[in-house]
C-alpha cells in the first residue's frame, strides 16, 4: 500500500475477489472436464474393462466440485 494513495479492502471487496476466484476455478475445472469428454469419446470400445467407469467417475468428480463452488454464495 501506498502512503500517498492509502486503500481500504472492504468486507464486499474481499467477498467480490473471492466470488470472481471461484468462478475461474469453476470455469477451468469445467473446461477441464470437456476435454477430458472430448479425449475420451470414440476410445471406448477399444479401451480396457473398467476405463469408461474410470473416466465417468471422474468427469462426475470434477462437475461435483466445480459445482460446489458457487454453491449457496453469492
Amino acid at each position: 500500500m501506498s502512503d500517498k494513495y492509502p486503500i481500504e479492502i472492504t468486507d464486499e471487496m474481499r467477498q467480490a475477489m473471492d466470488s470472481a476466484r471461484r468462478q475461474g476455478l469453476q470455469k477451468d475445472l469445467r473446461t477441464l472436464a470437456a476435454n477430458i469428454r472430448a479425449g475420451a469419446e470414440g476410445r471406448y470400445a477399444s479401451a480396457e474393462p473398467g476405463w469408461q467407469a474410470g473416466v465417468e467417475w471422474t468427469l462426475l468428480w470434477i462437475e461435483n466440485t466445480a459445482s460446489q463452488l458457487t454453491e449457496g454464495r453469492p
